[in-house]
């Protein structure tokens, strides 16, 4: 047996369960309290502690020990698992996961997307793809591997408040970008956040621009899925997005996911993405 497994961070909702996917959940701590993503904290706890306090959640990777118990289990009942992680420049995660790896040889594959949030996802959906077409343990980490470069990872923030409280950016373009209604871009570059281009106006003129600019920067695309994925945003702004998309691009099928905490605290709500693997 062969079984696929991530980190908390890969946003895949109701994914999980349906494709019997087994899930590492990392650490958001509020104040002194540790909690463990989707499994007793949620977004709205997010929101709630950073209007009350102006401070963003800590979050934590899962130790060495902590991922070996976790590899155990499957290894011990007879499984070959294959360990996605979020990027390595966002998080120690895939380093502990490595280390913890070797404790059972060739009985575990770990793998750093190069991703977050459903990019990763996108990458845990196609090693369960491959999975249900009989590939084998090497194969399926191969061709995880080979497919990291072709992921899509951005979004759209609606504010930087976040990002600013975290670091990302300075208190000067946090006002200008709140006051001027730019929203700039924010997407994966080999693993790590970059700015792109600044978009200016509403939400849905900023969600609109972005769309477009992807249809023409990836003319050719895995048609296999899509997923719009949002940190609770505003429903109209998601039925607009997922109405766009479905558009300008022939997907089989266009997946709608909400952001768990670890990202939830990093950008902040109605932050909004369009996530794909390009060709």
């Amino acid at each position: 047996m062969i079984r696929i497994t991530t980190d908390s961070t890969c946003d895949l909702g109701e994914q999980i369960a349906a494709r019997n996917i087994g899930i590492m959940p990392l650490s958001v701590i509020l104040g002194n309290d540790p909690h463990k993503d989707g499994v007793d904290i949620t977004p709205q706890d997010i929101f709630d502690y950073y209007t009350k306090t102006g401070r963003l959640p800590k979050t934590a990777a899962p130790s060495i020990a902590e991922y070996e118990s976790f590899f155990a289990g499957y290894v011990d009942a007879g499984d070959t698992v294959i360990h996605i992680n979020i990027s390595a420049k966002s998080s120690s995660s895939h380093a502990y996961a490595s280390a913890a790896a070797k404790k059972f040889g060739k009985k575990v594959y770990v793998i750093d997307s190069k991703a977050l949030s459903s990019g990763q996802g996108l990458l845990v959906e196609k090693a369960a793809d491959m999975l249900e077409a009989g590939a084998g343990a090497k194969d399926i980490a191969e061709e995880v591997n080979a497919l990291r470069p072709k992921v899509n990872t951005s979004f759209i923030p609606d504010r930087l408040d976040y990002l600013y409280t975290g670091g990302r950016c300075s208190r000067m373009q946090m006002y200008g970008a709140n006051l001027l209604k730019i929203h700039p871009l924010i997407e994966m570059n080999d693993g790590q956040l970059v700015s792109g281009k600044k978009y200016r106006g509403s939400m849905e003129k900023c969600i609109a621009g972005y769309i477009k600019d992807l249809a023409v920067k990836y003319p050719s695309y895995d048609k296999t899925r899509c997923f719009v994925t949002h940190s609770s945003a505003d429903g109209q702004l998601v039925e607009f997005a997922k109405k766009l998309v479905a558009e300008t691009f022939a997907f089989d099928t266009v997946i709608e996911t909400v952001a768990g905490s670890v990202i939830t605290g990093h950008c902040g709500r109605n932050t909004l993405g369009v996530l794909f693997i390009a060709q």
